[in-house]
């Protein structure tokens, strides 16, 4: 939402919106001339409407599928007949208007759609961009570029994206999520199919399975084979702070990429983005040239800094696969002896936050298998998203199946975020990788330590 509003701005658009949550987007959006509201009120609509004078006809009023029906804003927006729609349909109104890149998938969006949106900058493409997190080449998650290309991320969480009608869609992987939605792997697929029959081209990722079985690309790309493939990167070197790879295209070397982001997953999401720029006629040298600039976008092993001697990372990881991808990632950093982190770190405490009950109760077991591979458990409190609980189904149950799994492993619950911080301050020694991964609050991990040290509280050490 966010980024629309601050591109629809610059595009001179009257833009006014609401968020009870201060923060730096909200900052950047006044600064940009869009008008925040921090109260989600009927009183709000009259503000709005008043600011306009009549000098607007029609105006529009766009909620997102997280507003939910009784919100007292758009019962007033109804209650005075104004067009309302989802952000969707702005959305698809700005792929559908120029030369557009999408990105949909399970995994990865974010980050592939920063990395295209990165790499175009960089060689002069001057992109506009409407993404889910920060990218570290804007410092915002939307940009109006004056070049042709638009690159938007594609969510598939409420099914919206069949809407889009981009000149290339590119596929990262299908796996089942979203069960709040959909309620099997077969109806994700027939929306991702429907988004595919909407592209002009579609670039998907030969070594997801379910891809490979259910969709036709125009191009594919893999990292485990160049055989059979329109683009590949095959490692010759993975390490904690980036991987060496071989550069293919049909099949032919081109060259060496030195990808200064570490993980498997996060070389599939470069082969991606530089797939996806080489089909919009951007020579592969300027891409060598410029993959080593890349950065992933806000809270993506999101190193927040250094508490006490330990690394803080935040990152988004919400599903058993991204768990298990960005473990496996801390871990090669640990391992290697290598690390984009200010520090190489000897220990790995994995700090998750359940999100939602329904993701949590289809995915518990799959959860606890992938939390295994730290060296420590911290669990946060189930973050529900506004769903109703569901018995049986907790951050205590999330521990008890990884104790199944690693009886010696040490694991622990917090009852609250606050005790969260105290654990993590007793838990945890110097040199450790923090790791706190969820799609909640989580992510307010750095703040709380920064408060526990004023507030001198003791800590509480980390008991199996």
């Amino acid at each position: 939402m966010s980024a629309l509003a601050g591109i629809l701005a610059e595009r001179g658009f009257l833009v006014s919106g609401s968020d009870p949550r201060p923060s730096p987007v909200l900052e950047r959006l006044g600064c940009a001339g869009v008008r925040v509201f921090q109260e989600q009120t009927a009183a709000t609509i009259t503000a709005v409407l008043a600011g306009l004078d009549g000098t607007v006809a029609d105006p529009l009023v766009v909620i997102s599928s997280a507003v939910p029906a009784a919100n007292e804003e758009l019962a007033e927006a109804r209650r005075r007949g104004l067009s309302i729609v989802h952000r969707s349909d702005v959305l698809a109104a700005l792929i559908n208007a120029q030369p557009s890149i999408a990105v949909a998938g399970s995994h990865g969006k974010t980050t592939t759609s920063t990395l295209i949106a990165t790499l175009l900058e960089a060689v002069g493409e001057d992109p506009t961009a409407v993404i889910g997190g920060i990218v570290p080449a804007f410092g915002s998650n939307g940009r109006h570029g004056q070049g042709r290309l638009l690159v938007a991320e594609a969510d598939e969480s409420d099914g919206s994206l069949v809407k889009f009608r981009p000149r290339l869609g590119l596929l990262t992987n299908v796996e089942l999520d979203h069960t709040d939605h959909y309620p099997d792997l077969a109806a994700l697929v027939a929306t991702l199919q429907h988004f595919a029959g909407g592209c002009t081209t579609l670039l998907a990722n030969r070594d997801c399975p379910v891809l490979r079985e259910h969709f036709q690309a125009t191009s594919w790309w893999s990292t485990r084979s160049s055989e059979g493939v329109d683009f590949a990167a095959i490692s010759l070197e993975e390490r904690g702070d980036g991987t060496l790879a071989t550069w293919y295209e049909h099949g032919e070397a081109l060259g060496t990429l030195e990808v200064p982001l570490p993980g498997r997953h996060n070389l599939s999401n470069t082969v991606a983005a530089m797939a996806a720029c080489r089909l919009e006629g951007v020579p592969f040298e300027d891409l060598r040239r410029a993959v080593a600039g890349l950065r992933p976008p806000g809270r993506r092993f999101d190193c927040r800094g250094l508490w006490q001697d330990r690394a803080i990372v935040d990152d988004y990881a919400h599903h058993p696969s991204e768990v298990a991808a960005t473990i496996a990632m801390a871990r090669l950093m640990v391992e290697s002896g290598r690390s984009p982190l200010p520090l190489v770190p000897r220990r790995l405490v994995a700090v998750f936050q359940p999100h939602r009950y329904t993701r949590t109760a289809q995915f518990l077991d799959d959860f606890a298998a992938a939390l295994t591979q730290a060296d420590a458990v911290l669990l946060a409190p189930l973050y529900a998203a506004g769903e109703a609980p569901m018995a049986g189904i907790s951050s205590p149950a999330l521990a008890e199946a990884v104790r199944a799994l690693a009886p010696e492993l040490p694991v622990a619950v917090a009852a609250s975020m606050e005790a969260l911080a105290e654990l993590v301050a007793g838990g945890t020694g110097p040199g450790d990788l923090v790791l706190a991964m969820g799609a909640g609050d989580v992510n307010s991990l750095w703040e709380r330590l920064g408060a526990l040290d004023e507030r001198g509280r003791p800590t509480a050490p980390l008991v199996a």
